[in-house]
């Protein structure tokens, strides 16, 4: 049913793994992921993902540096910063570089399913 691509990127292997298991339990198969916001862009760039999901604090680049070269190589892919570090300033920032959405650490899965019906309501292929 879930067609979509979706690249998880945070530098912690526990929030990969509960993100990709959540996911797979709703049906999506098509999982991506990301060790840091280096690996994020690669892959962005490699398997085109329809959404990803961005941590804020990673090593080697941050998720807003990644987001900004995710959106200018590809500005049709929808991200999604997935964060602790809920301060506005990054909120502000995120928003302003081009991310849809500002998820807050632990992530629930509902909220992630309701990005992804917004995403196929508007790719109108739900």
């Amino acid at each position: 049913m879930f067609n979509l691509k979706i690249l998880l990127c945070d530098d912690s292997m526990l929030v990969r793994k509960k993100l990709k298991g959540a996911l797979e339990e709703k049906g999506f198969t098509r999982l991506f992921e990301a060790v840091d916001g280096e690996e994020a862009v690669a892959l962005s760039l490699k398997e085109t993902p329809d959404l990803v999901l961005l941590d804020i604090t990673m090593p080697k680049k941050d998720g807003l540096e990644a987001l900004q070269e995710i959106k200018r190589n590809n500005p049709s892919i929808h991200v999604v910063i997935v964060s602790s570090v809920g301060t506005q300033g990054n909120l502000m920032k995120a928003i302003k570089l081009g991310a849809e959405n500002f998820l807050q650490k632990p992530v629930q899965i509902e909220a992630i399913m309701e990005i992804v019906s917004k995403i196929y309501s508007q790719r109108g292929d739900h």
